[in-house]
């Protein structure tokens, strides 16, 4: 397994070894003692989350308050445009973003510590996204920013029209979220 820090140092593209052969290929998705070899990042797990969405839906961006959550990423088929915002008030990389492709085929991941705010778009037909997060998701505690705040201006790749979640609708621009 390696880990790639991108332009904002804590987010990281993890690329596990994957072995092909002519019965297809096999990887660990996860391995906590490689996890931390790999990042120096030690994080308990608690909860796996799995979802399908089709080309232009576009989640997030999305973060919880208080309970915040750290997210490992990753696509078991299918393509995404992968986001992370920085929005730790005292961060020197307040306000900035990154991102990355995942899918299927190149068996990447993303970790998306906790003090961001996390989204994606899918670019292929449909994309199932699997997610560990390193607490529990708590209703009352989810926020949203828009996905297209101006102030942001995230490059989102152009899958046509995005499609919107109703909870990514309800976000806010970066300067009347609340903010770690």
């Amino acid at each position: 397994m390696t880990a790639t820090r991108l332009a904002l140092p804590e987010v990281m593209v993890i690329e596990p070894k994957v072995f092909h052969d002519s019965r297809g290929f096999l990887y660990e998705a996860f391995n906590a003692a490689d996890f931390a070899m790999a990042t120096g990042i030690v994080r308990e797990f608690v909860q796996d989350n799995h979802s399908r969405s089709r080309r232009g839906v576009l989640r997030g961006l999305h973060y919880q308050m208080p309970n915040p959550q750290g997210k490992l990423v990753s696509v078991v088929s299918g393509e995404i445009f992968d986001v992370a915002v920085d929005i730790r008030r005292n961060s020197p990389n307040f306000g900035q973003w990154v991102g990355a492709t995942l899918s299927g085929e190149n068996h990447r991941q993303m970790w998306v510590p906790e003090g961001f705010a996390h989204g994606f778009v899918v670019m292929s037909e449909t994309a199932d996204v699997l997610y560990k997060t390193t607490d529990y998701y708590h209703p009352e505690s989810e926020h949203c920013i828009r996905w297209d705040d101006a102030d942001l201006a995230v490059a989102w790749p152009d899958p046509g029209v995005p499609l919107i979640m109703a909870s990514s609708r309800l976000g806010v621009p970066l300067s009347q979220a609340q903010l770690f």
